[in-house]
């Protein structure tokens, strides 16, 4: 009987520990908070988007860094497996709009609750409120991992681990990059770190006066001069500092700190159902019926009311001209403006706010099919500490489903 030491505690380790529960190993699960899973409980605003219901494939097209790295794992453990899972366990699910898979009950704690039993009933070793200093390495040919050594000076002496440690988004719920220095002092390469599914910084004095207003139904591109970054339709919010919403988090997935070495633009189709010339059509509809007023206040049916003087301004039109005397060229023009508000981008919003973190651990130093490092023997990487991302909707933590399997899977296989 063998030990094995899971360093952290959320989503990919709770798995990971689970798969290996199958077997008569000893898992050691070691987690520096004082309770396991804080950032899988504040997923999906607390409800636990726990996959996406959709073939390999569609999961597969929504990952942003080293799709290909992912194949082996994805479909030994897909999206399908993790609901029958789950459910096996005792937790019902649905699918909501967008293939989105939740608890029925719609709380994240339910998610976790499931998964602790599981470990309760495997009799695995939890260790909270306990950070792992540094791993213990044998030197050799090809060396290999044999333990632990814990802050408190303990050292675990063990034949794999496993590290589950996150990434760097919300820091709060103890993802500080704890596993960048494991695979550091492994000899294995760190990519670039940055923060995605991120807000994203305007500079632009009219887009703070729009704080707290959500648009809904809007298209909304991102360039880089000519050439187009992200597109995509949906919901988004201007807060004090730039833009938000579910549409601006999947947009800033596209993006790199580089990029903002030049200035951004987001294009937003304030009117997406309407062509330009229907819109033209709707606008001389709308003058029309109020000709005798003037142009500021002939927009209520048009916008919501914070968004109005904004848009006047952008117009060009003066805000007292009568409707009446607003000319064709004036009218187009405003238009196009609706058809495509520009915003200024500056940067990305920090870690803290950040749902995922882009870079990790390179792929180049892990074996695909087993998550097991190249360079040590015994040493395992799964979920966000890897240099793999996707887009919102359940797809980063089927990454973290996924290769917590595949890892548990070798080291059965290997045991």
């Amino acid at each position: 009987m063998s030990n094995i030491v899971i360093i952290g505690a959320g989503a990919s380790g709770l798995m990971c520990a689970v798969q290996l529960l199958k077997s008569s190993h000893n898992v050691i699960l070691i987690e520096k908070n004082e309770k396991c899973g804080k950032k899988l409980f504040i997923t999906g605003k607390g409800r636990c988007n726990l996959t996406n219901y959709s073939d390999v494939e569609e999961h597969l097209s929504s990952i942003q860094s080293n799709k290909k790295f992912m194949y082996s794992s994805l479909y030994a453990f897909t999206p399908y497996d993790t609901v029958e899972l789950f459910n096996s366990l005792g937790l019902k699910t649905k699918v909501e709009r967008g293939n989105r898979v939740f608890p029925e009950s719609d709380h994240s704690s339910d998610v976790i609750k499931v998964l602790k039993r599981e470990l309760d009933r495997g009799n695995a070793e939890l260790r909270l409120n306990t950070a792992v200093s540094r791993l213990l390495i044998r030197e050799g040919e090809k060396p290999e991992v044999r333990g632990v050594l814990l802050a408190k000076g303990e050292k675990i002496f063990c034949d794999d681990v496993v590290v589950a440690t996150g990434g760097k988004s919300y820091p709060s719920t103890g993802s500080t990059g704890d596993g960048y220095r494991f695979a550091i002092s492994a000899g294995m390469d760190v990519t670039a770190l940055s923060p995605s599914l991120v807000p994203l910084n305007s500079p632009d004095e009219d887009v703070r006066a729009l704080q707290g207003l959500s648009l809904k139904n809007v298209s909304v591109t991102l360039k880089d001069g000519k050439k187009k970054l992200y597109s995509d339709f949906g919901e988004m919010l201007f807060t004090h500092f730039g833009v938000s919403g579910p549409v601006i988090l999947s947009a800033s997935a596209a993006l790199k700190p580089e990029f903002f070495e030049r200035p951004l633009k987001l294009h937003i189709d304030l009117k997406s159902a309407l062509s330009l010339d229907e819109l033209d059509k709707r606008l001389i509809r709308i003058f029309e019926e109020n000709r005798n007023k003037e142009f500021k206040n002939s927009l209520a049916s048009l916008f919501p009311s914070k968004l109005i003087p904004v848009m006047v301004e952008r117009s060009g039109i003066k805000s007292f001209t009568k409707c009446s005397d607003i000319r064709k060229e004036e009218r187009r023009g405003f238009a196009s403006v609706i058809k495509d508000f520009e915003v200024n981008i500056s940067g990305l919003r920090g870690f803290d706010e950040a749902v995922i973190t882009k870079g990790g651990v390179s792929v180049k130093e892990i074996d695909p099919s087993s998550m097991e490092s190249k360079k040590v023997r015994g040493l395992y990487f799964i979920g966000e500490v890897l240099d793999i991302d996707s887009m919102t909707g359940g797809f980063n933590l089927q990454l973290a489903w996924s290769t917590a399997a595949a890892a548990a899977r070798h080291i059965l296989m290997s045991s």
